[in-house]
């Protein structure tokens, strides 16, 4: 079920929050795991099981690293048992198919692949749960002794499927006791609303956009790099439109989710960029990864080994195919380039050179992401250059800069942060009481013209 539907606005949500008001507050959880439950089967009904299988083996190993606290060794065990068990089955479902493809290729073997489906969200509530069983380790989280409680923690719809990562030190608290009020209620309301317009009045505009790039009966290097801006600002305004949706939802129901975006088109470097995108999956690869593995305080070959490893983990998290590595093993290269070499540089060019190099090699960056494999990697980039004679322009790269012209213009200025400025300046006038509920249901209404008129709304993180 997708958050952009007229089945979740105008049923499962009310019928959801008008059953989680009435409840008693000893019964929230209760309603809130019953309804995350029904939401992930309307989406994968048979794989309700491994999300509850995943729910029931990380409370259990848990509660024992914590029984057996005093003898190291034995919890060091339950730790890797855990590890084991939500990396096995994230690798089953999700790379079995790609390993195979791989010894295809390089052997000539035809081993048949599994067609096995992959579940949605399963990169993101296993990396929830292996946070809470490394956390629990660390002595940083006491184990949930309620089962119920920590299933809610992990199945919790809002975020269950594309985000943000959130951990259970994030929300133990308010998973024991909280409080929704009619100021955080009407806060989690505008936040959800203006997600969802992010996503469906802008996100999926840029997703038509390139659709008909790659349906289009002539390529040209305009047309390219159309379709760069187009695709980098479908899935900039698709990820943080869910990321808000699911940070407003948390706040209706009293839980307060870390933020996963902030701004990154205006980022000066590359590492400022990554410290903007995806916020929450930076910073678990950052504690999880990165600094046991030693982070930057060793010798400069082992740090730079640590950057390779967490930038090849962040390219397969987000897709079983070589372009997903290709993309990550680029970021980890132009980090360790600016860290190595251009830091100085950079920061001595004026503000707008800086943003125009970030700008150029994130448009590259998504073009890769979104290929088809490392052959059309190679025909998308080459493309963006006029490799094989291409034209500068066509007719028809024409024909779609005017027609997406405007709002190209509209997604452009929307992926800045004027508009929160301007707001911030307001926020608290008179005239604001009246104006934000009438632009709030504004939104609603078009957003439901919208998914009333269109059939086009896919969601491009489900697929991680």
């Amino acid at each position: 079920m997708l958050f952009s539907s007229i089945t979740f606005l105008y049923g499962f949500l009310p019928l959801t929050l008008a059953l989680y008001f009435l409840a008693p507050k000893s019964w929230r959880n209760g309603v809130l795991l019953a309804a995350s439950l029904l939401f992930y089967f309307f989406g994968e009904p048979i794989y309700v099981s491994l999300l509850l299988i995943s729910s029931i083996s990380d409370y259990c190993w848990s509660l024992l690293i914590e029984k057996h606290r005093d003898r190291p060794k034995r919890t060091r065990l339950y730790l890797i048992a855990s590890i084991v068990i939500n990396l096995g089955l994230l690798g089953f479902f999700k790379y079995t198919d790609f390993f195979i493809g791989t010894v295809n290729d390089l052997l000539g073997t035809s081993i048949p692949l599994t067609g096995v489906p992959l579940p949605i969200g399963i990169s993101f509530f296993t990396f929830q749960t292996m946070s809470y069983t490394i956390d629990v380790y660390r002595g940083r989280a006491s184990a949930q002794r309620n089962l119920a409680t920590f299933a809610t923690f992990v199945c919790l719809f809002p975020q269950l499927i594309a985000g943000p990562i959130v951990r259970y030190t994030d929300v133990a608290a308010e998973l024991e006791s909280r409080k929704s009020t009619l100021e955080g209620v009407a806060l989690g309301l505008r936040r959800f609303a203006f997600g969802l317009g992010k996503k469906v009045l802008l996100a999926n505009a840029m997703g038509e956009l390139c659709t008909a790039f790659r349906d289009a009966q002539s390529q040209s290097v305009l047309f390219f790099w159309l379709y760069a801006v187009a695709f980098s600002l479908q899935i900039y305004f698709d990820f943080s439109g869910y990321s808000d949706m699911a940070i407003g939802l948390g706040r209706i129901f009293g839980f307060q989710f870390p933020e996963n975006f902030n701004y990154p088109f205006i980022s000066k470097s590359i590492a400022e960029f990554w410290r903007r995108w995806h916020m929450t999956l930076g910073s678990w690869f950052r504690d999880y990864v990165y600094i046991p593995l030693g982070g930057n305080r060793c010798s400069k070959a082992k740090w730079l080994r640590n950057l390779a490893v967490v930038w090849l983990l962040t390219g397969l998290w987000h897709g079983a195919s070589w372009n997903f590595v290709l993309w990550g093993v680029l970021f980890g290269v132009l980090l360790m380039i600016e860290k190595l070499w251009l830091g100085n540089l950079l920061e001595k060019l004026p503000a707008v050179v800086r943003h125009v190099y970030v700008i150029f090699l994130v448009l590259i960056s998504f073009v890769i992401f979104n290929a088809n494999g490392l052959s059309g990697v190679l025909a998308d980039v080459g493309g963006l250059f006029g490799a094989g004679g291409l034209p500068l322009y066509t007719s028809e790269a024409l024909y779609y800069l005017r027609s997406y012209g405007v709002l190209l213009v509209v997604c452009l200025i929307a992926a800045l942060p004027l508009g929160k400025r301007c707001y911030e300046r307001v926020q608290n006038s008179k005239i604001m009481t009246v104006l934000e509920p009438a632009a709030v249901a504004a939104l609603l209404v078009a957003v439901t013209a919208s998914l009333v008129d269109g059939s086009f709304n896919p969601f491009l993180y489900f697929r991680f």
